[in-house]
């Protein structure tokens, strides 16, 4: 029989054996490794009633006893990552080394919130008025949601959850129900580190699981990253349901490259930023903006070590592995059949790639297209795979209103050695995170993550000082005292507790 892969409740795996289920793959092999238990709306309200109860005394709990917890479980995830990364690659399919640095950057995001104490301190005007003193303080605003997607079953939520219990709420998280283990693995985790049951849980399910988050009464917040209309989705129903919502969306990345740019470098980039993780992520690189005359030599550049790219299970050393689903896979191809319909030309084809894995495996190797129509399906949606496609301009300017016409605007790049250009781009380009001879430009922990346009729903970004914004509300008090006084002797070095 399979694995069963059950909730996470009050400190506890939960099953409920009269659940519906849906099988969890090993993209490698395409065997089903287990099934996941699939919430329905009497599961979700048992799990927001229990965060609910554990939130008011973590609420409440020290700000040294809260880093005590977060700095147990930073510990822990350093001293047993290399697990978690055999669980990503074995339910994703990415290779271990890119698992391994799916974990490090999530940790940034950990260690940064374990700051937190800095990071909410109010502000203090002594006699504003006479007599009068006027302060401000932050405080949680209670049971925050997170849905995360299947493409980083890790870093995404480690983006939301250290930051929202280090500001003292109880986090529900839902993660994508393809790949699960991930977040069950971490809850194991945190309650080893002293975290009280019901302050983190892990509700597995489906969009019935997800509709009845967004619709509870006992939500204060919603926390999602995944594809568009699925994000317009979730930041309309819950922002109609009262909730606080951070909503990111899809993308379509663009680099722009200019004459002037080293194109070693810029293959080098290409590749790794549009080929790493099977190009699952939402800061791929997907469209290379070529300012002619550079696009024959660059496109030969990216061909070559393409070439030297081996494809195959993510536990035997390989570059890039499966995409997570048959039917997954099968759409991405699609998009191949529809750019070679619509006149462009495959110049490395990943259809029917020769991989060092299982036959049944879900496969696709590298894709490299070349004078992509800007009209084709091809350069207009987020295909969320392995093709890298190349538009050729005449200008500088023709490459900047070709980005910033597009319905996207989550991330992009500019590979060039005139400083004054990169400072133009950076400027002029209608873009939420933008590289400067970098590829994949995702903010360190200390900054905040998220788009522009169709890639982001709601006013504030994920993690750094906006998600900790977030995840608390502000109290301004203006206070007078006539008669303050403190009394007791106590000779004993004053100790946090």
């Amino acid at each position: 029989m399979s694995r069963r892969i059950p909730h996470w409740i009050d400190g506890e795996p939960a099953d409920v054996p009269d659940r519906r289920v849906a099988p969890v793959y090993d993209p490698a092999t395409g065997a089903p490794t287990g099934e996941v238990v699939l919430a329905e709306p009497g599961d979700v309200d048992r799990a927001v009633r229990s965060a609910a109860a554990a939130f008011p005394a973590w609420r409440d709990l020290s700000i040294a006893r809260r880093q005590a917890v977060l700095f147990r479980f930073r510990e822990l995830l350093e001293q047993r990552k290399g697990e978690l990364a055999e669980i990503i690659t074995s339910e994703h399919g990415k290779v271990l080394a890119d698992a391994l640095g799916e974990i490090a950057r999530g940790q940034e995001v950990l260690e940064f919130a374990l700051g937190f104490a800095e990071v909410l301190k109010g502000d203090y005007s002594v006699n504003a008025s006479s007599g009068v003193d006027v302060y401000s303080f932050r405080q949680p605003i209670g049971v925050a949601a997170v849905i995360s997607p299947f493409n980083f079953p890790a870093m995404v939520p480690l983006w939301f959850l250290p930051v929202a219990l280090a500001a003292g709420n109880a986090v529900v998280l839902k993660p994508s129900e393809k790949d699960p283990s991930a977040s069950l693995w971490m809850a194991q985790l945190l309650a080893e580190a002293g975290l009280p049951a019901g302050v983190f849980t892990v509700l597995n399910g489906d969009r019935v699981a997800v509709d009845a988050l967004l619709e509870h009464p006992g939500i204060a917040s919603v926390s999602f990253v995944g594809s568009t209309p699925i994000a317009r989705h979730i930041y309309e129903t819950a922002a109609r349901h009262g909730k606080r919502v951070q909503a990111l969306g899809g993308a379509k990345n663009h680099m722009l490259v200019l004459p002037d740019a080293d194109l070693d470098l810029v293959a080098d980039a290409a590749v790794n930023a549009g080929f790493g993780s099977a190009g699952e992520r939402c800061m791929a690189i997907s469209v290379i903006v070529a300012v002619e005359p550079v696009a024959d030599d660059l496109l030969g550049k990216i061909a070559e070590r393409m070439a030297g790219l081996r494809i195959g299970d993510g536990r035997r050393g390989c570059d890039m592995g499966p995409l997570i689903t048959r039917e997954h896979r099968d759409r991405v191809s699609g998009y191949i059949d529809t750019a070679a319909a619509d006149g462009a030309a495959v110049v490395v084809d990943g259809r029917g790639v020769v991989v060092d894995g299982e036959p049944g495996g879900f496969w696709l190797g590298p894709t490299l297209l070349d004078r992509v129509p800007t009209t084709s399906a091809a350069y207009t949606d987020e295909i969320f795979g392995p093709v890298l496609s190349i538009v050729r301009v005449d200008s500088y300017e023709e490459g900047v209103s070709l980005i910033n016409t597009g319905a996207f605007g989550n991330g992009t790049a500019i590979f060039t050695n005139d400083g004054g250009a990169a400072r133009r781009f950076q400027y002029e380009i209608e873009v939420g995170m933008i590289g400067i001879n970098v590829p994949i430009p995702v903010p360190v922990a200390y900054h905040s993550f998220g788009g522009w346009k169709a890639s982001a729903f709601g006013d504030t970004k994920a993690y750094g000082r906006q998600g900790f914004h977030f995840f608390t509300r502000e109290k301004a008090v203006t206070a007078r005292w006539l008669d303050p006084s403190h009394g007791g002797i106590n000779l004993g070095f004053p100790q946090n507790a």
